[in-house]
């Protein structure tokens, strides 16, 4: 079995970019458990335990998906929190693409996935980047720190840089004591 799911990978620019913004922030946040930045991509579908021929079936919705994209770039907007302001569960980077072309290929994905009998993601679509679980409440001062950051312009932390994007990833997800651990299991180029 293949813990699996289906992304879009950064690239070395972003990964840096990324780098340096958990550097800076993490050192107001030390209880908090900031994610590698090498591990971080966007998921457009989680897929879970697949055996072989399930996973074949992955790989072909991802490459049908991919030919029916073209290569779109998207810029890092700012950061968020998933949960309530007493008890943020997530942290991540938002994502703006005001083409539509990101949201064409997560539906065209999920369009495939379905056609060959995968449960699909219900909620909306929303694009980001997770930075950070947090496991342990924080407490009170922690809270109106990060409730500070969030609402602030939040300079040096965001980039005017456009990533390009011109392919998905069939990825694979091993779970170990130091962190997940994640293998590129199929590259499905966008058409062009």
């Amino acid at each position: 079995m293949t813990r699996t799911f289906i992304a879009l990978e950064m690239n070395d620019a972003q990964q840096r970019h990324l780098s340096e913004v958990i550097q800076q922030v993490a050192l107001s946040f030390p209880s908090i458990r900031w994610v590698n930045p090498e591990s971080i991509h966007l998921t457009l579908a989680f897929l879970g335990e697949l055996d072989d021929e399930r996973l074949e079936k992955a790989i072909e919705a991802a490459q049908e998906a991919a030919q029916q994209a073209v290569p779109f770039s998207y810029r890092l907007t700012q950061l968020g929190a998933f949960g309530p302001p007493h008890a943020p569960r997530v942290i991540w980077m938002g994502i703006e693409e005001p083409t539509g072309k990101l949201e064409r290929v997560y539906r065209a994905l999920n369009r495939e996935l379905r056609a060959r009998r995968f449960e699909v993601e219900r909620r909306p679509f929303s694009p980001h980047l997770t930075l950070a679980r947090v496991k342990a409440p924080l407490d009170l001062v922690a809270q109106q720190d990060l409730q500070d950051l969030l609402q602030s312009k939040q300079q040096g932390l965001t980039t005017n840089e456009a990533y390009t994007i011109t392919s998905l990833h069939v990825m694979k997800s091993e779970l170990s004591r130091g962190g997940a651990q994640y293998t590129c299991l199929q590259e499905c180029l966008f058409q062009r």
